[in-house]
């Protein structure tokens, strides 16, 4: 029993310390209370209060009181950064995220202090490595009077993203909202991405223009209202324009000012570019390239439809085309290829009567493929392939293959071709002009006579004009099956 009291006597004075402790600390943070001034204790206590008291009355005057109205003109927040950090605000060089004022002087600092990070090395020679600094547009709309033109002295591994650009109504016509400008090396920026941006040009010039630039990125990006180019890529290598959305207009298609749509969306005077998933819904040409070893792929246009004058894509290289365009959609609006030379074309839908025009400068054409594309149309008997011969025929034509193509509404026309025919006699012909794409050109013919009767001598008596005649030595009843080719490779 007496142990029993003992421990009960322990756990009491134990709960009574506690408690004691929690009134000490809930009056000794707050007050003198249960203090007294000669205690040990008390100036330092009182000191640790003092420094608290500064400290929260430092973060109230950093808050804006919730009575006050806001104000009708933009006032810039203070944000402080980190001296380490490598993410630039726009807002806190004194943009205006409300698009009411000019903020080309504040975002042109931001991308100027941006440039002067301390190096993280170099990427390739001449070019300053940023170390993955970011110029963050904090879902604001910014208003801009001319270019933002990153500096001539260059840089890379920078990313610009999180917001829009507007031109003004005064923004000079023959320029860009953002500006890669090249100098006399041979690269000026590497490894600058522009990420999650709307870019207005206002039907002010362009949006974006990347000049002598080496892996650039443009990437969720939606650009409109441009009057010349949407992106303007010239020079450099391996601009990859991706996930993104252009058009001169606002648009859904079937807009009743298509006829008058203008401007280039995409323009390509480089190589080793690649544009993949972009939809183009407004522009005269959807994509224009003049420079080699470029791929297109995932890329739906509806730009301006072919009977307004539009062209979904224009390969405007001729001798030295390099393209290859696939999984992409031509929507009412074709392909147009000059002099083409290594371009292969496939998984591709054409709707809306869209085809792939040959467009002779020279008369060259070689090493081309339009393989298992798909193509539908009004059931007006147009040509899925056709050819420009307005400047002089086409004469060197060497390794083309436009076969497995599938067709609804529209003709077909192919490289290669298969027919039959049959009867009792001794001369057949297939005539391959419906199918076969170049005037009389068969360089390739195979066939079979199949007979019941006797065992007749046979020959290859004719190829002109596309057709194909077959001869035997007696009249028998036969059927003869042919197969020819336009565009296997000339052998001396």
């Amino acid at each position: 029993m007496k142990v029993i009291m003992a421990r009960g006597a322990l756990v009491f004075s134990m709960f009574m310390g506690l408690a004691s402790l929690i009134v000490v600390h809930v009056y000794g943070e707050n007050s003198k209370v249960g203090r007294l001034p000669d205690s040990p204790n008390y100036d330092q206590i009182h000191r640790m209060q003092r420094i608290k008291a500064s400290f929260l009355r430092r973060d109230l005057v950093s808050l804006p009181p919730s009575s006050i109205s806001p104000s009708p003109s933009y006032d810039p927040p203070v944000i402080l950064m980190s001296s380490s950090s490598r993410v630039y605000h726009a807002t806190s060089y004194g943009a205006d995220p409300t698009g009411k004022t000019d903020s080309t002087e504040a975002l042109l600092r931001t991308i100027s202090d941006a440039f002067e990070t301390p190096s993280g090395g170099v990427l390739i020679q001449g070019i300053k490595n940023l170390g993955g600094t970011q110029i963050h547009l904090e879902g604001g709309s910014y208003m801009i009077s001319r270019p933002l033109r990153l500096p001539a002295t260059g840089g890379g591994n920078l990313l610009i993203h999180g917001g829009s650009i507007r031109a003004s109504d005064d923004f000079p016509t023959d320029q860009y909202l953002i500006e890669l400008s090249g100098s006399s090396l041979p690269y000026t920026y590497e490894d600058i991405t522009l990420k999650d941006l709307m870019l207005d040009s206002n039907y002010k010039g362009g949006a974006i223009s990347v000049i002598n630039s080496l892996r650039t990125t443009i990437d969720n990006c939606y650009i409109a209202h441009f009057s010349t180019n949407g992106v303007l890529v010239q020079g450099g290598h391996e601009t990859y324009i991706r996930n993104s959305f252009l058009g001169q207009h606002i648009t859904a298609g079937g807009d009743p000012g298509e006829r008058n749509f203008s401007g280039t969306a995409i323009n390509l005077i480089g190589n080793d570019n690649a544009v993949t998933d972009v939809v183009i819904f407004s522009a005269a040409i959807g994509v224009m390239v003049s420079g080699q070893a470029n791929t297109l792929s995932g890329v739906h246009c509806y730009n301006k439809a072919t009977g307004w004058g539009g062209i979904g894509i224009y390969l405007r290289l001729p001798g030295l085309t390099q393209t290859r365009i696939v999984n992409s959609y031509l929507d009412y609006t074709g392909i147009v290829a000059e002099d083409p030379v290594q371009l292969h074309i496939s998984s591709t839908f054409f709707l809306g009567d869209a085809f792939i025009l040959f467009k002779s400068i020279k008369g060259i054409v070689n090493g081309v493929n339009i393989v298992d594309n798909m193509f539908s149309g009004s059931g007006n008997g147009i040509e899925i392939v056709q050819l420009d011969q307005s400047n002089g025929p086409f004469k060197a034509i060497d390794e083309v293959v436009i076969d497995r193509n599938n067709v609804k509404g529209m003709t077909l026309k192919a490289t290669v071709a298969r027919g039959s025919t049959q009867g009792n006699g001794s001369s057949w012909t297939v005539d391959f002009n419906p199918v076969l794409l170049f005037p009389n050109l068969i360089k390739l013919v195979q066939y079979s006579l199949s007979t019941s009767k006797s065992f007749p001598n046979h020959a290859l008596r004719n190829v002109s004009g596309n057709r194909v005649t077959i001869e035997s030595d007696i009249a028998v009843p036969a059927m003869v099956y042919v197969m020819v080719d336009q565009g296997m490779v000339s052998t001396s």
